[in-house]
């Protein structure tokens, strides 16, 4: 794979940023009334440096749930089952074993299984179940009290200050089952998701399995996100009369299956649905080959028309396609 900057951001997971300034105030808002509460609770029953290490995980809560609301890890049964099962673990782990190295690698690591079997995976469980090893005495001293309180508490505060806070905004309701989205979806006959021709739930729920491993997104999510594309797809298609002879059209796919053809003869007909038009692949697979194509065709298979500017093909709203 040639180097390209954006190569290096992808590798570096560098995700493309398209939140509003609204929805980041709104998640800032949320993060900074539930911490509030949170550190106010959890010094009434664990003062100083260990109360502080407890609400660190709460910390890392809060930036799931008011950051990313409808993600699958900030759900209220991944939050509380994670925090609480985590919680359990570490206790046990720290009243068993003396060791407290192997009480706190045993303690992540069992937080984990039980999380992936029980379908409550939240990463800042794994904060918890350490810190109710590692704390100090007044963590100890509270034994399995240390589950309900403060971990208990503060994990139901924050979904609480998580519904109150993204209530107002319909497209941010907390947990996800309540946005409107997912209620309108519930009443849809399946005859109206096939003339929608979005892919079938069973199908959306296949494809996640097949990925061996955890993803954080839902088959609701991930529908959405079909149907979104899909929509715009259908809006960005190009019209046989705007196929223009000496233009560069792209199919849409990008880097190295990046193909560009350009329109080099036409032969105009009577009848539009004889038009032809010759073109010449001048980037991607068959480059410098040509061939030959009605321009209804050419126009299904062409997604956007495209300009090379230095070394990127852009699409005529400046988008790199490559």
């Amino acid at each position: 794979m040639p180097y390209r900057p954006k190569n290096l951001a992808r590798l570096m997971g560098v995700q493309t940023d398209t939140t509003s300034h609204k929805e980041k105030m709104i998640s800032a808002a949320g993060g900074f009334a539930g911490i509030l509460l949170v550190l106010f609770i959890t010094s009434l029953f664990v003062p100083g440096v260990s109360g502080a290490m407890i609400v660190a995980s709460m910390g890392a809560s809060a930036v799931l749930l008011y950051a990313v609301p409808h993600g699958p890890l900030s759900q209220p049964w991944p939050l509380l089952g994670g925090h609480v099962l985590s919680a359990i673990i570490g206790v046990t782990m720290r009243i068993w074993i003396p060791d407290i190295f192997l009480a706190g690698g045993l303690a992540v690591g069992l937080s984990i299984a039980t999380m992936f079997y029980l379908r409550c995976i939240h990463p800042p469980g794994g904060a918890t179940a350490l810190a109710a090893v590692v704390s100090g005495p007044a963590v100890y001293a509270l034994g399995y009290q240390f589950v309900l309180t403060p971990v208990l508490l503060n994990a139901v505060l924050i979904i609480v200050i998580g519904m109150i806070i993204n209530f107002p905004f319909a497209w941010r309701r907390y947990p996800f089952a309540l946005t409107p989205i997912l209620l309108e979806k519930k009443t849809e006959t399946e005859s109206r998701r096939k003339q929608r021709n979005v892919i079938p739930r069973s199908d959306l729920e296949y494809a996640l399995r097949e990925m061996r491993s955890f993803a954080d997104v839902s088959e609701e999510e991930l529908e959405k996100i079909y149907a979104t594309a899909k929509r715009h797809g259908e809006k960005q298609k190009l019209k046989p009369e705007d196929i223009r002879l000496g233009s560069y059209y792209s199919h849409g796919q990008y880097d190295d299956q990046l193909t560009v053809r350009r329109i080099i003869d036409e032969s105009r007909h009577e009848n539009p649905e004889k038009d032809m038009v010759i073109y010449k692949v001048v980037s991607g697979a068959d480059l410098y080959k040509t061939g030959t194509a009605t321009r209804a065709a050419f126009a299904r298979w062409a997604r956007h028309e495209v300009i090379l500017d230095g070394k990127n093909w852009h699409d005529l709203d400046g988008n790199d396609t490559g």
